[in-house]
């Protein structure tokens, strides 16, 4: 990636927009991946490593809020549509989809750095507020202390390896995110390879188990994508409270 390090998904079928967006993103030295329809979208939402997505809602395959449902249902990115429909309902349709901000064609390259930069500030502020509260990440019957670097399963104590350990934290603070294998080689291993795979499959299985091992609920916390990745569950209450 580029200067800053940010990589922001741009999904529109007009060339000649695209174009714009993608130029304007470049100059001002951010990475970009482009889109034309909404299945490429949502292919490169989960294989590559995007910070914000700017989303046209008239797509040749899909809706673009339909889009916005589906990049929710695995990921909070920031979603900036950028949309030829001004009407009041088509933007609470989106926003109340999951946009966090709509931007109506035809627009000032000028006013879409601004919101790209405001939203992306927001986003880092936000996620720089989680990181100093969150010292202890809980889900379920699954307990992490960040501080101490202890875990616990029902209140005791699981010994788990360093690799281990950096797994289940970096699915924990991403919990409901589907995180590919190479995002995961790439944080976890130093200089991954390919052949990395094979181990993060068998570190994985192994950190399952431990997790997993004399669970007298049956919490299942880690849930395989084949062919793509991993994703921590969000349990919901009523699975705390069995």
């Amino acid at each position: 990636m580029l200067n800053n390090q940010k990589g922001i998904l741009v999904v529109e079928d007009d060339a000649s927009i695209r174009n714009l967006i993608t130029t304007t993103l470049q100059a001002n030295a951010y990475h970009y991946e482009a889109a034309v329809d909404g299945k490429g979208a949502l292919l490169l939402a989960t294989a590559k490593k995007i910070d914000m997505m700017l989303l046209d809602l008239g797509l040749p395959d899909m809706d673009g809020v339909e889009v916005i449902r589906q990049i929710r249902s695995f990921s909070m990115m920031p979603i900036i549509v950028i949309s030829a429909r001004n009407d009041d309902q088509d933007k609470i349709e989106a926003l109340d989809a999951g946009a966090d901000d709509y931007l109506t064609k035809p627009f000032s390259v000028e006013e879409l750095l601004a919101r790209v930069r405001s939203t992306l500030r927001r986003a880092e502020y936000l996620e720089n507020q989680n990181n100093l509260e969150n010292t202890v990440f809980e889900n379920g019957n699954l307990k992490i202390d960040y501080t101490s670097a202890t875990v616990y399963v029902e209140g005791v104590e699981i010994h788990l390896m360093p690799i281990e350990y950096h797994l289940l934290c970096l699915l924990s603070k991403n919990v409901g995110k589907v995180l590919t294998h190479q995002y995961i080689l790439d944080k976890v291993w130093t200089n991954a390879l390919e052949s990395d795979l094979s181990s993060l499959r068998v570190y994985m299985a192994s950190l399952r188990k431990k997790i997993e091992k004399g669970n007298h609920t049956n919490e299942r916390y880690i849930q395989t994508h084949i062919g793509i990745g991993y994703r921590m569950l969000r349990l919901r209450k009523e699975d705390e409270n069995k």
